[in-house]
């Protein structure tokens, strides 16, 4: 029977788009009249003449919907469902036969068809049907899209912006969440590397496992064996009970190397054969331990560069960046700035009971033109700084803040360990006329040394001249630790 003249015509509310219609049937007559009828309504008709090339098609492909024989030689319609179900595959499926056979009809259903229907086939029926199966896998992608889209607001709802740079690293993140593979996140001190990596766990199916952090920057040699496989009791001098190392507290879940880069050799040997064999011993145990982790390392440094000069080991390297996430500067997404900025003056003003300040036009394109270079971390230090200065104002006009525009000088000045006290030092800002007491002129030079020293107190004290007990005394004055 063929389509009357209006149902040739495009349907109701249909796209633009010419839907693919895959026709997968041994009868060339079948074949040959189902792509003439499909034609006609509209579709796109693609044909297959058994069930491997129907597989073969689905891999190299775009189909919207498949019109699948049971019975056919090489692979039968069971078995192109069978394959469909193991790849994940969503598209409607109708299944056609020429046997009035329920028990095979229960089953179609049951491995996901759309509907079952029999030779010869009505071709009003099958116009519904495939209008139907197309509208309900369109409502079902929407479904599928909105949830999506509430759960990236969740798990990124810590990590703030709209701008394309740090939307495309979300869509990265997203991406990968899932999977197992090891992520490298790389980017710049402060831009939030540490926040990616808790977005990716909490998106994986080990969301519900420990999510346990290393600052690799911070283990010694010495402490290493202990501190990531663990120990027994009376192993050595001090040990006075087990202790579970970081490697097995993340069985189950993830484990983020932070600063992987600054990680010495001797202990990237260790790592690497824990991320090979899955595998820990405790020191002082004989037995080796099967443990179950995912790895997320993050840096900020070039390991092209490393690699070159034998301070990372390049096997180690590739095990850590099965997949590489860049996350961007605050640079280059500048119409963040004011955002986040907002986002942290409300979070400060609500912890110390101020009231609201509001941000003019002026201090965000102060904002906005200055570099950061510490990036989000900076950001949120000259905030906390100028609310506290401009808490009897009621508003923040001006960001030229002690110190701030002397930053990228002194981060600099730090890296040969040459930092001027005297340029990082706070200067009272011309525009609000606020003049600071010698202790809090002191505190931000310390503080700023010490973030643009990268917390090296060995640095710190050097570029500001003072001895390494002195600075401590003045960091626990400050509360600066």
């Amino acid at each position: 029977m063929l389509p009357t003249e209006d149902q040739s015509k495009p349907l109701p509310g249909q796209r633009k788009k010419q839907y693919r219609v895959l026709i997968a049937d041994d009868e060339k007559a079948t074949r040959i009249l189902l792509t003439h009828f499909l034609k006609k309504m509209g579709y796109e008709p693609v044909d297959a003449v058994d069930g491997e090339a129907c597989i073969e098609i689905l891999e190299k492909e775009d189909i919207d919907l498949l019109l699948l024989d049971i019975s056919m030689p090489k692979k039968d319609g069971f078995a192109v469902m069978s394959y469909l179900q193991e790849k994940g595959r969503t598209m409607p499926v109708i299944m056609v036969t020429a046997s009035h056979d329920i028990p095979q009809t229960v089953k179609c259903i049951k491995m996901g068809a759309y509907e079952y229907l029999t030779k010869p086939l009505d071709v009003d029926r099958l116009q519904i049907v495939l209008r139907n199966a197309i509208t309900e896998s369109e409502l079902q992608d929407k479904v599928s899209q909105l949830k999506k889209e509430l759960k990236s607001k969740e798990i990124f709802r810590n990590i703030i912006g709209s701008t394309p740079a740090i939307r495309l690293a979300m869509e990265h993140a997203m991406q990968v969440m899932e999977t197992e593979l090891n992520v490298l996140i790389l980017g710049e001190s402060g831009t939030g590397k540490e926040l990616f990596a808790q977005a990716i766990h909490e998106g994986s199916r080990r969301k519900n496992g420990p999510f346990v952090t290393i600052n690799c920057a911070a283990i010694t040699n010495e402490l290493s064996d202990s501190l990531l496989f663990g120990h027994v009791k009376g192993s050595f001098t001090g040990a006075n009970s087990d202790h579970t190392g970081f490697f097995e507290q993340a069985d189950g879940g993830t484990i983020f190397l932070d600063e992987i880069g600054d990680m010495n050799l001797e202990i990237q040997a260790k790592v690497l054969r824990v991320l090979q064999e899955k595998k820990i011993r405790r020191v002082g145990e004989k037995k080796e331990r099967a443990v179950d982790f995912r790895v997320i390392s993050a840096t900020h440094r070039d390991f092209s560069h490393a690699i070159h000069n034998n301070s990372f080991r390049d096997d180690l390297y590739y095990r850590l960046e099965e997949y590489p996430l860049y996350v961007p500067p605050l640079r280059d997404r500048r119409e963040d700035i004011p955002l986040i900025a907002r986002h942290f003056l409300e979070e400060f003003c609500s912890a110390n009971n101020l009231e609201l300040l509001t941000l003019t036009e002026n201090a965000e394109e102060e904002m906005m033109e200055h570099d950061w270079p510490g990036n989000v971390r900076e950001l949120k230090n000259a905030i906390q700084r100028t609310a506290i200065s401009s808490k009897h104002t009621g508003e923040i006009n001006s960001f030229i803040l002690p110190g701030a525009r002397s930053m990228h000088t002194a981060g600099k000045n730090a890296s040969d360990g040459k930092l001027s006290p005297r340029n990082s030092s706070p200067r009272p800002s011309a525009k609000s006329g606020k003049i600071q007491s010698l202790d809090e002129i002191e505190r931000l030079a310390i503080e700023e040394a010490y973030e643009a020293c990268k917390r090296n107190p060995t640095k710190t004290a050097e570029a500001l001249g003072i001895g390494r007990a002195t600075l401590y005394r003045k960091l626990k004055k400050f509360g600066l630790n």
